[in-house]
């Protein structure tokens, strides 16, 4: 959820219509359910107590290395694999995250004219990887997870080449991009640590293995420090801005989910990887955006990804539930 990110992605989707989660998936969808109301508390605190939590600012990027290395426990040689099985979904999937989100980040930010410092923040929540909570959302709705665990693991890889490149190319009217210092950013706090993660779990999975129910709560806390701080550094400018800002959020996330599932039944994928596609493009590693904002531009461009960071994640589960609901409503009268 680096998204919030829950980090402990489902071994398979259930088939639609069917039952509950099986119990080794209950922690992650507690944390996927009690996640949003955590960075709402945490984004709250950090905005009527900036000044405990002045110089803080920091510490961000350590603390998104903790939830990527985190990611990188929960991933296995076959995630990868999975990808090489079935290369025309997961190229469909990875396009049309890198080209729907920034795409309308940038339509957003022209549309409702947002400040240069805003609109420059949409943009990068826009241009940023997906977030592995879109895996176990995708879960939720009966969709096709490994379809969104491969797509949202691609997204991750190839980020620090197409974010920097994709945040020049549409937030440079708007404020000035360093592309290689993003890019060298982007390495250290998330490719990096992904992969640390990755040999760990190779070198220690049955150790690993016993501390996977605990993961989605390390991501959850984490990222709700991380928001707290991104609130606190600009407290002042949400008082300010908060109505328009909360506009630009939803907007660019419910179209992302639209356009995401749509795009998956234009491509004739079924529908559980059309809901799949739907998260994979509509959620964001938003930590990641506020971390880049508060590096790169300011404090004020990093408050469309702490806000990101707590809808998303509410939207995300909204839509899941009435996915799941829909896939369990009879087809025709005979099977009522």
């Amino acid at each position: 959820m680096t998204n919030e990110q829950t980090n402990q992605k489902p071994a398979a989707a259930p088939p639609e219509g069917t039952g509950d989660l099986p119990a080794s998936d209950r922690a992650a969808r507690r944390a996927v359910t009690l996640f949003p109301l955590l960075v709402v508390v945490a984004g709250l605190i950090g905005l009527f107590w900036p000044s405990h939590f002045t110089g803080w600012a920091p510490a961000v990027p350590w603390l998104l290395g903790v939830v990527m290395f985190s990611m990188g426990l929960t991933l296995t040689v076959p995630d990868f694999a999975a990808v090489a099985k079935r290369p025309w979904a997961v190229g469909l999937g990875l396009v049309a995250h890198y080209v729907i989100m920034p795409g309308l980040g940038w339509l957003v930010a022209t549309v409702l004219d947002l400040p240069p410092a805003l609109a420059a923040g949409v943009i990068l929540v826009g241009c940023a990887p997906s977030g592995t909570a879109s895996n176990v959302v995708t879960y939720l709705a009966r969709g096709d997870v490994a379809l969104s665990v491969s797509v949202a693991t691609v997204s991750t890889v190839v980020a620090p080449f197409v974010t920097p490149a994709l945040t020049y190319l549409l937030a440079g009217q708007f404020m000035h991009v360093d592309a290689g210092v993003m890019v060298t950013d982007i390495l250290k706090t998330v490719l990096l640590p992904v992969f640390a993660g990755l040999l760990v779990r190779l070198a220690a999975g049955r150790f690993v293995d016993r501390l996977l129910k605990a993961l989605p709560w390390v991501s959850a806390l984490t990222i709700a420090v991380i928001v707290l701080v991104v609130v606190a550094g600009s407290a002042a400018q949400i008082k300010d801005a908060a109505a328009l800002v909360l506009l630009a959020v939803v907007l660019h996330n419910g179209l992302g989910l639209a356009l995401g599932y749509g795009a998956g039944k234009l491509a004739r994928l079924g529908r559980p990887a059309s809901k799949a596609m739907a998260f994979e493009v509509g959620m964001q590693n938003s930590g990641l955006a506020a971390s880049l904002a508060t590096a790169h531009f300011s404090p004020a461009a990093a408050l469309p990804a702490a806000v990101f960071s707590v809808w998303h994640n509410i939207s995300g589960a909204v839509v899941a539930a009435w996915m799941a609901r829909s896939s369990r409503t009879p087809s025709s009268p005979s099977g009522v």
